[in-house]
């Protein structure tokens, strides 16, 4: 592996020792200074990485624009010829990346080779965007005139990743804006600077991308400031990419509108899965504890909050819990794991201390409640009083708010009331009338009979509301890309004076 500056020895089991990539040389950080990155699972460190900060975003900045002219100018057909190259690596490399997936994000294998799979699909479907028709020609009341748009890239994309979903979403965050002409800079997060970033720089390096299309700088936990500034107060930065809270969402785009700067969004959401009393009671449970479970529920798509129809309840109350007490909890590397570590002390802290919020204001414990370590069992919790937080605010761990209803129309207006808008799912029997309800979900993605947890590499993930703004997949061009107008006239018009 390029970043890795320290070759392990025989019988040396001292961490990997990682370094950033900019203008495609692997480089320390300024001053030398590291950190460790541990395992969430056992706690151990399992590699140093380089902490970061202005100087290196500025250098990383620098390399991006330096490569903008020559990457968006390059032909379409030698871009693609790149992002298959990437994506036969991503394959080749997936033992490697699972492996990683658990070690630095305690995610277990299914959805770990879900993200590879969807990093390899990304890969091929962004090859061809270079293709994609870039403008179009207008009418004018101007005789003779020719008038035509053109988009064109931006130029210097900043790229914010998360931890949860580290390798998908980080190739997300890179790939898109660089299928449409753009350089990019990551900023991973310190929880999973090598999944989500350094990784990517390997593959992409090894696959023969420019120098300064894509470089990454990393940081050490609490320290993500100096960069952030360097991203906002460089001229070159023309656009912010994140995927995070809605909090931290909010106050990127405030200090982006200062400085003038696009921003895309892709934040939390406190997601509404509707069982109507038509649905298949089995099936609908399976699906709802994949929903509100998977990945321990540190997905911003999983299902918050479940109503059901009031004849079906009881039923799917019983059928709910037993998933969830029967899905297996333990070490994320195990092939039948589903349901790994929280990603830090203070995540299961903050996940406990929500679950008895609710519990002393008089919600019900129909299923989990507790930890084992980093381990949460998944939670099921009834009866959640509107005081309680876990009735209106996400909880990033596997715990879901299960509610009777009355009828679709009460379920409606409860998850309307939302100020979120990710995600949501209605589960009928009747799918003519589920897409008819559909249209009345303030959401900006709906699945009638599928999971609140639904993500494809052309299709335009994100929300409403709250829950941020920009779509991804095809629909990114109208964020990534700028239009321009312009007018062709045979000869110069004649004008008054």
């Amino acid at each position: 592996m390029g970043s890795i500056a320290k070759p392990a020895a025989a019988g040396d089991t001292a961490p990997a020792a990682y370094r950033q990539f900019i203008a495609g040389a692997w480089v320390a950080a300024d001053g030398g200074a590291a950190f460790d990155d541990l395992d969430p699972y056992s706690g151990e460190v399992m590699a140093r990485i380089p902490a970061g900060g202005r100087v290196d975003a500025e250098r990383a900045i620098a390399a991006a624009a330096a490569a903008f002219p020559a990457w968006s100018a390059l032909p379409p057909s030698r871009r693609q010829a790149l992002f298959l190259r990437a994506a036969d690596i991503v394959e080749s490399r997936r033992t490697e990346l699972v492996s990683l997936l658990a070690r630095e994000t305690g995610t277990g294998g299914l959805f770990a080779n879900v993200q590879v799979d969807g990093a390899a699909a990304l890969l091929r479907q962004a090859a061809n965007w270079g293709f994609l028709p870039v403008g179009e020609v207008l009418r004018s009341d101007v005789p003779d005139a020719f008038v035509m748009t053109v988009r064109q890239p931006l130029g210097v994309v900043a790229g914010f990743s998360p931890w949860n979903a580290a390798n998908f979403l980080a190739w997300r965050t890179v790939v898109i804006p660089m299928a449409y002409g753009n350089t990019v800079v990551l900023k991973p997060s310190e929880h999973a600077p090598i999944s989500a970033g350094l990784v990517l720089a390997e593959i992409l390096e090894a696959a023969g991308f420019p120098p300064g299309v894509l470089n990454v700088v990393t940081h050490a936990p609490g320290d993500a400031g100096p960069i952030a500034d360097a991203f906002f107060e460089s001229p070159a930065v023309r656009c912010l990419n994140f995927t995070g809270s809605s909090a931290t969402g909010a106050r990127l785009a405030e200090r982006a509108g200062r400085h003038l700067k696009r921003i895309v969004l892709e934040l939390g959401g406190y997601n509404p899965l509707i069982v109507l009393a038509d649905a298949d009671l089995e099936r609908a449970a399976s699906l709802a504890a994949f929903s509100a479970f998977c990945h321990q529920g540190q997905i911003c798509m999983n299902a918050r909050k479940i109503m059901v129809e009031q004849p079906i309840f009881e039923a799917f109350q019983a059928l709910l819990a037993a998933k969830a007490n029967g899905l297996r909890r333990g070490d994320p590397a195990a092939p039948d794991t589903m349901i790994g570590p929280l990603i830090s002390d203070l995540a299961v802290d903050q996940v406990q201390g929500q679950v008895d919020d609710a519990l002393s204001k008089g919600a019900r414990l129909v299923a989990g409640g507790r930890s084992e370590g980093r381990i949460y069992h998944p939670t099921v919790l009834a009866e959640v009083p509107p005081g309680a937080t876990a009735d209106h605010e996400e909880i990033f761990g596997p715990v879901v708010v299960l509610q009777a209803v009355a009828d679709a129309q009460e379920a409606i207006g409860l998850a309307n009331a939302s100020r979120y808008g990710l995600s949501a799912s209605i589960l009928t029997g009747d799918s003519q009338r589920g897409a008819d309800l559909a249209k009345r979900l303030d959401a900006g993605m709906v699945h009638v009979n599928g999971p609140t947890i639904w993500d494809e590499p052309h299709l335009p993930v994100g929300g409403m509301k709250d829950s941020g703004w920009g779509r991804s997949g095809l629909h990114a061009i109208e964020d990534f890309t700028e239009i321009k107008w312009t007018t062709v006239e045979r000869q110069i018009r004649a004008f008054p004076g």
